[in-house]
């Protein structure tokens, strides 16, 4: 298959564009370059830096590229700037989202995997959730990614679109070329190894009042390629006709961590100081989110290999070892000059 990967040049997007093209298909990118790379694109992968709000610049991908699916990912992410600046959120994600399933209508193209969102779900009800629970969002970036699950089902019973939403938890982890560097990073697990690289002074944990047990937030990690695996399988079952417009969630088998044991591990892997700050919870935040993916374990035959904490942060301790972290830092994480 020909994909089209929407923010491909971002840290996940970058990642799923690497396996899509392991597992013999072609890849082409549109991404805005906001927050993505161009270096993260591979040099044999068609790069177009564009935004998904100008549908004309989409409709000339589309008329210039026969593409057979779509792996949409391009969209705003932090829970804190969606509370402050909701507008942000609503014209970015559903406007280019809708710009983007106007696009591939008129296109002919039928297919898409959707990377949604743990934050459609807001306060768990239960744990850990599946995908036949309330979802109740807490967060305007939570609720553009719910209004955009619900217009793929508009758009499946009008348009024949098929979709498979994927509700990721907490992606994090490296693999040897690609890694998290966002500019600001948001975070934990990178803001954590920065710290422990002597690039911050501290790390901040938001809210120490929380019902867990140590009274920090508690969320359940997923290994990026682990997370890139699963939409190859999306995409397969799409194509083979055994999936139609189906919503999984991917996290790592309904474990969590807490912020304070994510920082407890890194500093066990990287034999380095953490020094912490306490500040206020940040409004949107659930206490507890953590994920049952025996639905994709089932239907997709995905099954997490990263999935220990452990693994994930010495992968993405190891990444920035390379020099492949923040662009602005001055050291390695092993302190060298």
């Amino acid at each position: 298959m020909r994909v089209l990967v929407t923010g491909g040049a971002g840290y996940i997007g970058s990642v799923i564009t690497a396996h899509l093209l392991e597992y013999g298909h072609e890849a082409v990118v549109i991404d805005n370059l906001s927050q993505g790379h161009r270096d993260a694109v591979p040099d044999n992968v068609p790069l177009i830096e564009a935004d998904l709000a100008d549908i004309s610049a989409l409709r000339r991908v589309f008329a210039a590229h026969p593409i057979d699916a779509v792996v949409h990912l391009a969209a705003l992410a932090l829970v804190g700037e969606s509370v402050g600046d909701p507008a942000l959120y609503y014209r970015n994600n559903v406007g280019g989202g809708l710009s983007l399933l106007e696009a591939m209508r008129s296109s002919g193209v039928s297919q898409i995997v959707f990377s949604s969102t743990c934050a459609v779900y807001g306060e768990p009800q239960r744990l850990p959730i599946v995908e036949t629970d309330p979802l109740l969002p807490t967060s305007p970036y939570g609720e553009t990614k719910l209004v955009l699950e619900r217009a793929l089902r508009w758009y499946r019973g009008a348009y024949g679109l098929r979709f498979v939403s994927l509700r990721y938890f907490n992606a994090a982890g490296a693999t040897k070329r690609h890694g998290e560097r966002h500019d600001p990073e948001p975070h934990l697990i990178p803001l954590v190894l920065q710290t422990a690289a002597g690039l911050r002074p501290h790390v901040t944990i938001f809210g120490t009042d929380y019902p867990t047990a140590d009274g920090t937030c508690i969320r359940d990690y997923i290994h990026v390629s682990d997370l890139a695996r699963a939409h190859v399988l999306a995409l397969d079952a799409l194509a083979s006709g055994q999936r139609d417009a189906e919503v999984y969630n991917l996290g790592c088998g309904g474990k969590g961590y807490s912020v304070r044991t994510v920082v407890d591990i890194a500093r066990e892997i990287t034999g380095r100081a953490i020094p912490i700050q306490e500040g206020p919870r940040r409004a949107g935040d659930p206490a507890v989110l953590v994920a049952s993916s025996e639905k994709a374990a089932r239907e997709l035959r995905w099954t997490p290999e990263l999935q220990d904490l452990r693994v994930i942060i010495q992968s993405a301790w190891e990444w920035a070892a390379r020099g492949e972290g923040p662009a602005s830092a001055p050291l390695d994480p092993f302190g060298r000059s």
